[in-house]
């Protein structure tokens, strides 16, 4: 039986539909900007004036520079470095964490635990934060960008409502098989815990992905420059761009360049979420919901 809406729930499904399509494109907009300023020629680019809704000629110049500029195939090395490496770390710790959260009966739970929600508030600062670093020796390392960072107390926390909804008898089996809480945690909370672990993948892949503070204050060495802190340096000094330009074109074929740029860090990431929006979804919903 079809079930007949109502005008006035017509109406406000046709604006709701219409208020989220004009939303999506106010979103969209600046990504499609800045694809349409990459393959726009320079002379054109220049006399533009307004919204572009499409290229302005059509040239691949600021693409054929950045894929063969050294420094950004540098921090895409760099880059995927630190994420393969402190995604392992951080879904290891992570995992632990949340496990030992939803332990009750361990020992010193409670004011561990309370220790860990103390730092969703409240933090040592940043010249204690350097100093630290600093002191362990993670100074100009990669591992600067990975190990002090390890753990989101948030992200725990997430886990560990997630691990919660998985029924206590499992556990009580494991045990009276003879199983510890490793294998409880590896063989029994992390296989059906996959669409949260997929939200943590995500979570910590995309802050590697896009950090660039951390590298800022921690890295010195430029054979150690992320993708991110490398665009950064490129955006804020394209002034000193070495391009194959006229003068009269230059400033436009840095705009181009800029903007080929953004692109080119940006393209995996947005590759990547498809595969995994589906998890993200069942990740935040299942586990917060009791019954």
């Amino acid at each position: 039986m079809v079930e007949r809406k109502t005008p006035g729930e017509i109406t406000l499904n046709v604006f709701i539909t219409v208020i989220m399509v004009f939303l999506s494109l106010i979103m969209l907009y600046p990504m499609l900007y800045e694809i349409f300023v990459s393959f726009s020629e320079p002379l054109k680019l220049f006399r533009h004036r307004g919204l572009m809704f499409a290229p302005a000629g059509f040239r691949t110049y600021a693409y054929e520079w950045v894929l063969s500029d050294k420094e950004i195939w540098t921090g895409y090395k760099n880059t995927l470095f630190v994420i393969v490496v402190g995604l392992v770390v951080n879904l290891t710790l992570t995992s632990l964490g949340a496990y030992f959260l939803t332990r009750k009966d361990c020992m010193w739970h409670k004011p561990i635990t309370i220790l860990i929600l103390i730092t969703m508030y409240f933090s040592g600062g940043m010249i204690p934060f350097f100093l630290t670093v600093k002191d362990l020796g993670l100074y100009d390392s990669l591992f600067a960008l990975i190990f002090p960072t390890a753990i989101s107390t948030y992200n725990m926390i997430l886990l560990r409502s997630y691990f919660q909804s998985i029924p206590e008898s499992l556990v009580e089996s494991v045990l009276i098989d003879g199983g510890g809480h490793f294998t409880i945690l590896f063989r029994i909370f992390i296989p059906l815990s996959l669409p949260a672990m997929a939200v943590m993948l995500l979570y910590y892949g995309v802050g590697h992905w896009n950090t660039y503070f951390n590298a800022l204050i921690f890295i010195k060495t430029k054979s150690k420059f992320t993708l991110q802190l490398i665009l950064r340096n490129m955006l804020i000094m394209g002034s000193n761009l070495d391009v194959d330009e006229q003068t009269a074109e230059y400033e436009q074929v840095v705009e181009s360049i800029k903007a080929a740029m953004v692109i080119v860090s940006t393209v995996p990431i947005l590759c990547i979420y498809p595969f995994l929006q589906k998890y993200f979804v069942g990740g935040l919903m299942i586990g917060s919901l009791k019954e």
